[in-house]
């Protein structure tokens, strides 16, 4: 990611190229991935998507709303906007989706002023979305990459009244079971409470370093990015029982998209997860 995003050492060109050997439908972007979003620029890119059979269906942004300055927050409300525009740019078939995140965890940020800051940008957000053809999709998540704080809304309890505050169609979860764990939640009670609500999902199988523990997790929070000791995994070899996980989806007929997240540990780990989660959406898993 970092390639991508902060040394330039990849192209996204070059990404889209290697995406499209993965036997995948689409990519879930992320806005950093971007040099620049000048029109010339996001026209090749579209040009490259559609070249190479691929949709752009899901923006992983990850606006910051927990900001204390009301000012700063107003123009994070205006930076999402940019991104949901990105979104509707490359008009993938519905349902495309925007990634919600709620903020960072600032110490100072007490639950109910935290859920109100969000809750109120949120709502500013909404009618541009709908006006647009893209569901915002809050995810349940850890941390953003480049972050100092961990997610305001991990802790299941917050979640919950963010998205029990927001009655949208234009609005719903991004489910993502390895953060479920991290918070220390049972992720099939999680996806059980909330799965009226989601529109899409992040397959992952995140684990901690050999020795260390989820304390020494929470001892690493407040540093910029992923602590070192937390991991990617090849999916289908981690904490997750994915068979429960489609099975539970399958009762609210769920059509959203379903976003690999992996290859840490290189492209053909990425292949692998690839080739897992397609056979457990066809109850196949175990061959």
């Amino acid at each position: 990611m970092d390639d991508l995003c902060l040394t330039g050492r990849m192209s996204l060109f070059t990404w889209l190229e290697i995406a499209a050997t993965l036997e995948v439908d689409g990519v879930e972007l992320y806005p950093d991935f971007f040099p620049t979003f000048d029109r010339g620029y996001l026209e090749d890119i579209r040009i490259a998507l559609a070249r190479h059979q691929l949709t752009m269906p899901i923006l992983c942004a990850s606006p910051d709303f927990t900001q204390p300055d009301a000012q700063a927050r107003r123009a994070e409300v205006e930076r999402y906007k940019h991104m949901i525009d990105l979104v509707a740019f490359f008009d993938a078939p519905a349902p495309r989706t925007c990634r919600l995140l709620s903020g960072q965890s600032r110490p100072e940020l007490s639950e109910d002023d935290g859920v109100a800051m969000v809750v109120e940008c949120i709502e500013q957000v909404l009618p541009y979305a709908a006006e647009r053809g893209v569901i915002l999709a809050l995810e349940n998540h850890y941390k953003d990459n480049y972050w100092t704080y961990p997610e305001f809304a991990l802790p299941f309890k917050l979640f919950q009244r963010i998205v029990d505050a927001i009655d949208s169609p234009w609005f719903g979860v991004n489910f993502d079971p390895s953060n479920a764990i991290l918070a220390g939640e049972d992720p099939l009670v999680v996806l059980e409470a909330m799965k009226a609500r989601v529109v899409s999902m992040h397959a992952s199988d995140r684990h901690l370093l050999p020795g260390y523990t989820l304390e020494d997790l929470r001892a690493q929070e407040g540093q910029q990015g992923y602590a070192h000791i937390l991991r990617h995994g090849e999916i289908g070899t981690g904490l997750n029982d994915y068979p429960a996980i489609v099975r539970i989806l399958e009762e609210i007929d769920f059509h959203g998209w379903i976003s690999i997240e992996d290859g840490v540990d290189g492209i053909e780990e990425l292949r692998r997860s690839i080739r897992f989660v397609r056979k457990v959406l066809a109850h196949d898993a175990t061959k």
